[in-house]
């Protein structure tokens, strides 16, 4: 009797670029993500703004002075960094070859600007676009924060609406419906099996 075969196929560690307007769910998406116990490394990224009330250093985000952010740049510890309302945010390399390294798929979340900064260095990159049900949606969940002047509100959905106009280049998008975050994580989680089902694997260099 002929002896079977065994196939050992271990599908190569994703990066996975969650984008989208300011307000459109890209926290509690990977919230959810974590929720039902899919493995990654979040990346946290690093910002020059102050923490918002709950948010906690480290976990959140890494809150720096903007002399230490510069300090950051001028050593290029930053994959990508941008200014983005006035405040600067920028994600570690460091995280991001460590989680890789170990095998565990890699989830970022960042502006659309930042976006196409890693596009640009990491083309084996997942690109998601979160986007709003509608205009009137994305300003009520900017609007429930409390921490948006009439002014600044006004001046992200603005920007949400240019935003928008990136959408072409991702390569996948999810519409994060009110109070349908479990449909929201259920599509995530179906990019990243049909991702590791791939024949020719993304392979990813930084």
């Amino acid at each position: 009797m002929r002896d079977s075969a065994t196939y050992d196929r271990k599908p190569s560690p994703l990066l996975i670029v969650i984008s989208g307007p300011s307000g459109v769910g890209k926290d509690v998406t990977i919230q959810g993500l974590q929720a039902v116990g899919h493995p990654f490394h979040f990346v946290v990224t690093a910002t020059s703004r102050p923490k918002r009330k709950g948010e906690v250093h480290g976990k959140d985000y890494i809150f720096v002075s903007e002399e230490e952010f510069a300090r950051m740049i001028e050593a290029g510890e930053l994959l990508e960094h941008a200014m983005v309302y006035g405040q600067y945010k920028g994600i570690p390399k460091a995280q991001v070859r460590q989680a890789l390294d170990s095998g565990l798929d890699v989830i970022m979340r960042v502006d659309v600007q930042g976006a196409a900064t890693v596009r640009k260095l990491v083309p084996e990159a997942i690109f998601v676009f979160l986007m709003p049900e509608s205009d009137d949606e994305l300003a009520a969940r900017l609007s429930a924060r409390s921490s948006e002047s009439a002014e600044h509100l006004q001046k992200r959905l603005e920007t949400a609406r240019l935003e928008m106009r990136e959408l072409d280049w991702f390569d996948y998008v999810i519409v994060n419906q009110h109070n349908q975050l479990k449909s929201t994580v259920e599509q995530l989680l179906a990019i990243i099996t049909a991702e590791k089902c791939r024949v020719h694997q993304r392979v990813i260099r930084l």
